[in-house]
Formats: structure tokens, C-alpha cells, sequence
């Protein structure tokens, strides 16, 4: 399967909207995108994403937080994001799809 040239900016506008209190994994972002397997790739997508793009609400399959980006569980718990005991996000705020 061959990467779209505008795949970035499609994740992008994915996370977008993506609502305040509610999570993504890169594996959804990745089928919403019409590229299924292309978890990883999302990943260095949301590293170079442009300012204003809400990439705190993007954790992996598990509910984990970014390593190192420890604002990410501030910033998802102000918004109602609930973690559990092992310190993932608790799916239960994932996104239905849109």
C-alpha cells in the first residue's frame, strides 16, 4: 500500500476533531485514514503535527501516554480523561469513529 503524499496533513485534520474528554489510538487513526497497519507511521506524524493540534488526545493501543511527554496525562485529565491504576488511559474514552 503506498503512503499518501498528504497523509500527515489527513491525521491532522483527523485528530482535529477529536473532542475535548475523548482519546484515539495511532492503530484507529491509521484505518480512519484508510491505511490500516500504519500505526507507527501516525506516530511520526503526530511528532512534526503543527501547533493547535489537540496530539494529547493520541495514545497507543493500551492507553499509554507518549514516553516522555509527561503534560499529556495533565493535559488529558483536565479534559475528564480517567487513568487506570497501571497508568493507562482508560479506553473507555476512545472515539466511536466519526
Amino acid at each position: 500500500m503506498h503512503l499518501p503524499a498528504d497523509f500527515d496533513a489527513e491525521i491532522w485534520d483527523i485528530v482535529a476533531q477529536i473532542p475535548a474528554g475523548r482519546i484515539a489510538t495511532y492503530g484507529q487513526l491509521a484505518r480512519l485514514a484508510g491505511m490500516p497497519g500504519y500505526a507507527r507511521r501516525v506516530g511520526r506524524a503526530m511528532a512534526a503535527a503543527p501547533a493547535g493540534i489537540p496530539c494529547h488526545r493520541v495514545v497507543n493501543a493500551a492507553g499509554r501516554t507518549a514516553p516522555g511527554w509527561t503534560a499529556q496525562r495533565e493535559l488529558l485529565e483536565a479534559e475528564g480523561v480517567r487513568f487506570r491504576r497501571n497508568g493507562c488511559a482508560d479506553l473507555t474514552h476512545l472515539i466511536d469513529g466519526f
